[in-house]
């Protein structure tokens, strides 16, 4: 079957989908990446085959962006990673509004209308979209394609919907507003379609977040192991070497200083306060960062890039942000994780529901100093019982199936999903000979 993958470009969250696009690939299935040009050079450096569609979107230039995610960090913004249950309807109503039309209109717009194009030209089988992607999900069902959605983290996005479902039933007909449903609906409509509810959350979602952390019951996910991937990588010689005394891996992630332009803690003040440790630190920091930050302590390792999932398996720890490409990393090979998550979409909720199962520690960013770090740090390393957790988040995940044994549930739910689109069928029936008229408005 035909498969392609999309996502806007963003490059973290991409980066998840590369196993499950060659599982799909060795498995005889012809699978393609579309994608807004600035991304299309990673994504053709996995060796999957890029189709750039539409225009570079601009969310990282947006204003409001830069208002709530720069200097006034959460500032105004709806936070996806609250707790749900408190949430109620007048702050999902409100949250909607904010991130349909600041983000996801932003990202999905340079690139809905030639992606739909190209789908109905290619006509895939199977469409696999990053969750706030939906420009995905309009051009599958533009062309009769069932789709799915592959998550890079806990399903932030299901669980919105989830309560805003739950909420919206409650409320009087007059009071029903619906900013995403508006919005790919009119999407929708421009290829003749209309809207329904798997534009929202697709047929079926892909996630590799284990039992532990998942958290939205109404929608039909497909577990997948989670296989740690870094891009291209190249072991240096310092890591062929087992380390001479505890390893401590310090990464805050890539997003901080290139979309963020700044980490939340400091980077200085962590390692001035683990540096008469005996430990060795390795920090994962950009080369600008390091030239700010001048002489370190002598435990303090400094690399621009390391594979983590090359040396992850040498730690005795990790300290990190949050970020699920971390997290995950960390506990595919069971290494105790102190997390210190930025008020930032997912992180939050991850480190949460890693130490509320026993499998992580968390000081939240805004709440980090010297001292609980080197505290919780020393924890980790002299706590016996603080390896439980972490090796039982490791067994939980490697129990999931492979990318590869998953593949046969894709071609079925593929087989049970797809149709024919009003579109993908007029432009068929054009196609017959002695056919006449034409398929226009695309």
């Amino acid at each position: 079957m035909r498969v392609l993958l999309v996502s806007y470009a963003e490059k973290t969250h991409f980066l998840s989908s590369v196993p499950m696009g060659w599982a799909l690939r060795t498995a005889g299935h012809e699978v393609r990446v579309a994608t807004q040009p600035e991304l299309a050079g990673a994504v053709a450096a996995t060796g999957l085959t890029v189709v750039p569609v539409g225009a570079d979107h601009s969310l990282y230039r947006h204003r409001e962006w830069a208002r709530r995610f720069g200097d006034e960090e959460g500032s105004g913004f709806f936070d996806m990673g609250e707790v749900w249950p408190e949430l109620g309807w007048e702050q999902l109503k409100w949250g909607y509004r904010e991130v349909v039309w600041w983000w996801w209109r932003t990202v999905n717009g340079p690139m809905v209308d030639d992606l739909t194009a190209y789908c109905l030209q290619w006509r895939p089988d199977l469409v696999i979209w990053e969750p706030g992607t939906y420009a995905g999900a309009i051009a599958a069902k533009a062309s009769g394609a069932a789709h799915a959605r592959l998550l890079w983290s806990v399903d932030l996005f299901g669980l919105m919907r989830e309560a805003f479902l739950r909420e919206v039933r409650r409320r009087p007909p007059e009071d029903r507003e619906d900013v995403l449903a508006q919005w790919t609906g009119g999407l929708a409509a421009r290829t003749g379609g209309a809207f329904s509810e798997d534009l929202t959350s697709g047929h079926f979602t892909i996630t590799h977040m284990p039992p532990s952390l998942r958290r939205a019951d109404g929608l039909r996910y497909v577990p997948m192991r989670y296989i740690p991937y870094n891009g291209r990588a190249v072991v240096p010689d310092w890591l062929r070497e087992p380390p001479g005394r505890p390893r401590v891996c310090l990464s805050l992630g890539l997003s901080a200083t290139e979309r963020l332009g700044r980490y939340s803690v400091s980077i200085r003040g962590l390692l001035d306060a683990l540096g008469d440790l005996d430990i060795e630190v390795v920090a994962t920091v950009p080369p600008e960062t390091q030239a700010e930050l001048g002489a370190v302590p002598a435990n303090t390792r400094l690399v621009s890039f390391v594979p983590l999932h090359a040396l992850l398996p040498t730690c005795s720890a990790v300290i990190n942000h949050g970020g699920p490409g971390t997290v995950c990393t960390s506990a595919f090979y069971g290494v105790p994780q102190l997390i210190l998550p930025r008020r930032l979409l997912d992180d939050r909720l991850v480190a949460r529901g890693l130490a509320d199962e026993g499998m992580a520690l968390m000081i939240p960013s805004d709440d980090v100093t010297e001292e609980s770090t080197r505290e919780h740090l020393l924890r980790l390393l002299d706590d016996p019982l603080l390896r439980q957790g972490p090796e039982r988040l490791r067994q939980e995940m490697l129990a999931m199936p492979s990318p590869n044994a998953v593949v046969p549930e894709l071609e079925l739910l593929t087989e049970l999903y797809r149709g024919t689109s009003s579109v993908a069928h007029a432009q068929e029936q054009a196609a017959l000979p002695g056919a006449a008229g034409e398929v226009g408005g695309l």
